[in-house]
């Protein structure tokens, strides 16, 4: 068997794989459209799923279409560890939010069967479905499903704007599979993916060991006031949704602002009828609330919808508000955490203790399996944008951090 100390990724192989992964959905900006199970989704998938079985892993695909690649092991009496992320991207997102994690496990996985490595357990790379819910909400929409937040048929239900249902879409790309959700287990799950924040990158630390992830709830509001025309409808006899939804943009600002470490955000707003000369009769907008205490978020809920409220009875235009999704703070498994600190000592990084703000898979899997995040930084910490970069060297410690962490758990199974 090769000494683990041999086990060095190939960090050109990595960054290539990442180059041709993204032209399936590439932008003239030079980021990724990738919705989920869109056709560039169906083809980034058949890519994994070729690559995968070059390395002679087996690959099974659950009723909600997360990807399951598994190369055995010299046990056979144990379930796999697990690494992984998703393959989707945000209507105008970058080369590495969740690929990274896919990939960095693929090179994993293509290093051992390079070195002749046997593990002792199992080893799997998952893609996971719909983790970004930019398409389909709510986010992390099918690693909820696996982990038993969410029915298939709830998941199946999901419509995007153009009211088309992500069952019909699993079945339209082939990947509709048929096992059930859950029933494909793994003992652990690493998940490597870029920060999506500027504190690696402010504090010259190459990984963050990711301790947990806030809590998040997402909420939807529609608006409803008056049409009329703006050149005969006098200022004080107006019922104008779109000045409340302004109004209450920046009430949600505000609440934010007043619960630090915290945020609120409003990032998806439509206005109706949309036209220069017309009074806007409705509104719709979602509400993204997040902090790592499940106690504050509570009271930033409270301040939120009486805000709103009290906006929409001062305008006398009425409001549907509803929360279509709650994701409680997280805390990872030490044990894992501390396989993470081993890879990071083996490979020669700095690295620092850090939370999640951004919400990942392992924050629904951590409910049924030990798990944790391995974060690298991004420049100027911009993500969900086509500007997106993390550089090769960043990728490449991301991997073999990865890599290094799973053999430390795997040592274990001796």
């Amino acid at each position: 068997m090769t000494s683990k100390t041999n086990l060095t990724i190939n960090p050109q192989r990595l960054w290539d794989a990442l180059m041709e992964t993204a032209q399936y959905g590439a932008t003239p900006k030079g980021g990724i459209k990738r919705l989920t199970v869109s056709d560039e989704d169906k083809k980034v998938r058949d890519w994994f799923k070729r690559e995968c079985e070059k390395l002679g892993c087996t690959v099974q695909v659950d009723e909600v279409g997360n990807m399951f690649a598994t190369r055995s092991g010299r046990r056979k009496d144990v379930a796999p560890i697990a690494m992984g992320s998703h393959l989707d991207t945000q209507p105008t997102g970058g080369k590495f939010d969740g690929v990274l994690g896919v990939l960095g496990a693929l090179e994993a996985m293509r290093t051992l069967v390079d070195m002749g490595y046997e593990t002792n357990a199992p080893v799997m790379i998952v893609n996971w479905t719909n983790e970004e819910g930019s398409r389909f909400a709510p986010a992390m929409l099918c690693s909820g499903v696996y982990a038993g937040v969410f029915t298939p048929e709830f998941a199946y239900s999901r419509e995007d704007r153009q009211a088309i249902k992500l069952g019909d879409e699993l079945e339209r790309i082939g990947y509709k599979g048929k096992e059930k959700a859950g029933a494909i287990k793994f003992q652990a799950m690493f998940e490597l993916h870029i920060e999506q924040g500027p504190i690696l990158e402010a504090e010259s630390k190459m990984i963050g060991v990711v301790t947990g992830v806030q809590g998040m709830r997402w909420y939807e509001v529609t608006l409803k006031g008056q049409e009329s025309h703006t050149g005969a409808t006098p200022m004080g006899l107006r019922k104008n949704a779109l000045l409340g939804a302004a109004r209450m943009i920046d009430a949600i600002n505000t609440v934010g602002l007043n619960h630090l470490p915290g945020v609120a955000s409003v990032g998806l707003i439509e206005n109706r009828p949309n036209s220069r000369n017309v009074v806007p009769g409705e509104a719709f907008f979602t509400v993204d609330l997040r902090h790592p205490d499940e106690g504050v978020l509570d009271l930033m809920e409270k301040e939120y919808q009486e805000a709103i409220a009290r906006i929409a009875d001062e305008l006398r235009i009425t409001m549907e508000e509803k929360r279509i999704w709650k994701s409680p703070a997280v805390k990872f498994a030490p044990e894992l955490i501390t396989c993470v600190r081993e890879g990071v000592k083996l490979a020669g990084f700095q690295s620092r203790d850090m939370a999640s703000g951004a919400g990942h898979d392992a924050a629904y899997i951590a409910r049924v399996a030990p798990t944790t995040m391995i974060f690298v930084p991004c420049l100027n910490g911009i993500s969900h944008n086509e500007e997106e970069s993390t550089t090769f060297d960043e990728c490449a410690a991301g991997a073999q951090v990865l890599l290094n962490a799973v053999l430390a758990h795997d040592r274990s199974q001796a």
